[in-house]
């Protein structure tokens, strides 16, 4: 799959950035769950950031997106 960005100005890049690239704060907030649980997932391969800085990760959205997905859908086939 090759999934090419184009990015032609500072505030293209600015506004990419700012739509696509999360913390592990925010990826929390949308995984319903805690810091803590993001670094699990992540040491358990689950998660994959793509950057990893002293105190925080950051994700492309996307992914965390299909990381709930995939956590809703194993949560609906357990009831």
């Amino acid at each position: 799959m090759n999934n090419k960005i184009i990015i032609n100005s500072r505030e293209e890049l600015v506004s990419f950035l700012n739509d696509e690239i999360i913390t592990s704060t925010q990826a929390a907030e949308i995984l319903q769950c805690s810091r803590q649980n993001i670094k699990r997932i992540v040491d358990n391969g689950k998660l994959v950031p793509i950057k990893e800085l002293d105190r925080d990760r950051l994700f492309f959205k996307q992914d965390v997106l299909k990381r709930k997905e995939e956590m809703d859908m194993k949560k609906a086939s357990k009831k």
